[in-house]
């Protein structure tokens, strides 16, 4: 039996998401709305038994007050957020975004998800030791 080595958190997951992402972006091709896409994927992600929350919102907190409330597009196995867009190409506020869902939920794996004239890619990363620092005692941050 071969056993592959994850060289990042939930690696296996995320490929799948990918390959799913690449299955829908053959099918449908580029110019529909972000709202066609996430449709589609989260159809073609349960066609592989993954559960899949749409829409998942993410409170901010600044203290004890919610000061921001977001919603993910997609929550795949209640470890990887996913955000889909389909820009023309994929822009530093995309992934700025992305990475700020990390920071605001226990989830550590993103992915950025473009289905825009080129298919594009990127994972983002955030470990959830380095999200609440000691010196920190309220809670901050809204937890998925």
């Amino acid at each position: 039996m071969d056993h592959k080595i994850d060289k990042f958190k939930h690696s296996s997951l995320t490929e799948t998401i990918i390959c799913c992402f690449y299955t829908v972006y053959n099918t449908l091709g580029y110019g529909f709305l972000e709202k066609v896409y996430e449709n589609a994927l989260t159809l073609e992600l349960q066609t592989r038994d993954l559960p899949v929350v749409n829409q998942k919102p993410i409170k901010v907190y600044y203290g004890d007050v919610v000061v921001g409330e977001y919603f993910a597009d997609l929550v795949v196995d209640n470890r990887v957020i996913v955000e889909i867009k389909a820009a023309s190409a994929i822009a530093n506020e995309h992934e700025a975004q992305l990475l700020n869902y990390l920071k605001a939920t226990e989830l550590e794996v993103g992915l950025l998800l473009n289905f825009g004239p080129k298919a594009e890619v990127r994972r983002k990363a955030f470990e959830n030791p380095s999200k609440y620092p000691k010196c920190i005692g309220s809670k901050l941050l809204d937890r998925i």
